[in-house]
C-alpha cells in the first residue's frame, strides 16, 4: 500500500499533497478504516527528499484530524438528546448509557488527550465526548495537543526511517490491530453483560 499511496502522490504538486493529507486526516475520523496515518508516515518520507516541508504537513494533518474529531463530537452532543435517549437502539437503555456517561465525564478529557494514541477506535471517543456533553472548547484544545503530539511523531518517523518506513508501517499496523481487538473484546463483554441481565427480566 505503500508503494501505491508514494507512487498517487509522486504525481501531485506539494499543495496537492498537503490537501490530500488534510483529507485523510479528516475522513479517517468519520470512516475509521481509511489509513491515515500511514498516509501522514508517507508524508514524513516525503519530507525526508524535500517535496514537503515539516510545518505545513503539521498543520493540514493536525487541522484535518481535530475537524473530524469535533465533527462527531458535535454529531454526538445532539444524538443523545435525539435519539438515544428515544429508546430506538434497543440495546442500549437509558441507564447504561448514563452510567458511561459518568464515567466518560470523569475520565473524557484523559482520554481525548490520547484518542490519537487509539487507532481504530477514535470515532468511538469523540462520539462518547459528544454524548456526554463535554465542554466543546476544552474537548478541542485536549484535541489538538493530541493530534499534533501524534502526528509530530508519525511524520518524525517518516522522515527518520525514509526509504524504510515499511518497517515503520509493520509496527504501526501491529499496534492498531492490538489496540482494535482490545477494543472489540471490551464491546463483547458489555454486550454480553446486557444480555445475560436482560434475561431473568424476560423469564419473568
Amino acid at each position: 500500500m505503500i508503494e501505491n499511496i508514494l507512487d498517487l502522490f509522486s504525481t501531485f504538486s506539494p499543495l496537492w499533497i498537503y490537501f490530500a493529507l488534510f483529507l485523510f486526516a479528516f475522513v479517517e475520523n468519520i470512516f475509521p478504516p481509511v489509513p491515515s496515518d500511514l498516509v501522514v508516515l508517507v508524508g514524513g518520507s516525503l519530507i525526508a527528499t524535500r517535496v514537503i516541508h515539516f510545518v505545513p504537513t503539521l498543520l493540514f494533518t493536525t487541522t484535518g484530524s481535530v475537524i473530524g474529531f469535533m465533527t462527531i463530537f458535535l454529531i454526538g452532543s445532539q444524538l443523545d438528546k435525539k435519539f438515544i435517549r428515544s429508546g430506538k437502539i434497543k440495546f442500549i437503555s437509558v441507564q447504561n448509557l448514563d452510567k458511561a456517561e459518568r464515567w466518560f465525564i470523569k475520565y473524557g478529557y484523559i482520554i481525548i488527550l490520547a484518542n490519537r494514541f487509539f487507532p481504530g477506535v477514535r470515532t468511538i471517543i469523540s462520539l462518547f465526548a459528544g454524548l456526554s456533553e463535554l465542554d466543546t472548547k476544552k474537548t478541542t484544545a485536549y484535541a489538538v495537543i493530541s493530534a499534533v503530539v501524534w502526528n509530530s511523531l508519525i511524520i518524525y518517523c517518516g522522515i527518520i526511517f525514509g526509504k524504510n518506513i515499511h518497517l515503520v508501517d509493520k509496527y504501526l499496523s501491529t499496534y492498531s490491530h492490538a489496540i482494535i481487538t482490545l477494543a472489540i473484546i471490551i464491546a463483547l463483554i458489555f454486550i454480553i453483560r446486557f444480555f445475560v441481565k436482560k434475561k431473568p427480566e424476560g423469564l419473568n
